[in-house]
């Protein structure tokens, strides 16, 4: 399976978002509840089910399955409330890790250091959780250390579009700096020291020029790219941090993704929230 007409532009062209500057939200000020309380948003899931995240975070893990064999040696890196294991395939071997401390996470593991062996993986997956890495380099130069030759890296993540950074302003959540340098050593692209420091144009400023990608993370190729969500995200409640919204049956979801698709195929660097991508490591 494979999407390559969606691939994001480089060069100019990518860098048109940049007019649109920086914008930074501190905790206190933010309008959605309960932000980074990612047990009461596990057990929400897991008692309620509720419809729309449900059937929106389906569209977030679900297409990863295509890209896992049966008896793959899979980890997640940045687990959060660690739903991943509801939507990944059954007959692989899904190991769920974390910075937090949380009874469902198997592994304490920092993201930009993990000690696990060299090539101990097939897949590595990780949702939502590159946009809060503050040396993003440095991640993917681990997870390259940590899969085997031919491995991928599953990523969905946030596409810090125009409508993006307007929910994000309305919310007062995270925020977003095209300022940064994402292949900075030294200089981080989010405060450290705080897990839910975020950065959400970060996905932007790695993968929208994908020539100044790969010259600075050789060790992977693109093979898939797809941008997702537009009125799926708001409807959704949120993952994590909580708005209110109304439960609607599938097949009206159904047809909000009908539309969303319409609106991300025809201008998704006005309109997607989200991008999903597959990483392969290339063969030593």
């Amino acid at each position: 399976m494979e999407n390559t007409k969606a691939w994001p532009r480089g060069g100019r062209g990518a860098s048109w978002l940049r007019q649109f500057t920086s914008y930074k939200a501190s905790h206190e000020e933010n309008r959605l509840k309960d932000e980074g309380n990612v047990a009461k948003a596990r057990l929400n899931f897991l008692e309620h089910r509720p419809p729309n995240l449900t059937f929106m975070l389906e569209g977030r893990y679900l297409w990863m399955n295509d890209f896992i064999q049966p008896g793959d040696k899979v980890v997640e890196v940045g687990c959060g409330s660690g739903l991943s294991k509801e939507f990944i395939r059954r007959d692989c071997s899904l190991l769920l890790t974390d910075f937090a401390d949380h009874p469902w996470v198997e592994m304490k593991v920092d993201a930009l250091n993990t000690q696990f062996e060299d090539q101990s993986f097939d897949v590595v997956l990780c949702s939502n959780m590159i946009h809060h890495v503050p040396f993003p380099k440095k991640f993917f130069e681990e997870m390259s250390r940590i899969l085997k030759p031919g491995g991928k890296l599953l990523i969905q993540e946030i596409n810090c579009s125009v409508f993006m950074q307007v929910l994000l302003r309305l919310m007062r959540h995270e925020g977003w700096s095209f300022n940064g340098d994402v292949f900075s050593y030294t200089i981080p692209c989010t405060d450290a020291q705080d897990l839910w420091s975020a950065n959400c144009a970060i996905p932007n400023l790695l993968f929208d020029d994908m020539p100044r990608f790969t010259q600075h993370v050789p060790q992977f190729s693109m093979t898939f790219h797809r941008y997702s969500e537009v009125l799926l995200l708001p409807i959704s409640g949120g993952v994590v941090a909580k708005a209110k919204t109304i439960d609607l049956p599938r097949p009206l979801l159904k047809m909000v993704r009908f539309l969303d698709n319409i609106l991300v195929s025809a201008l998704p660097r006005w309109f997607a929230l989200q991008r999903s991508l597959v990483l392969v490591k290339r063969m030593e």
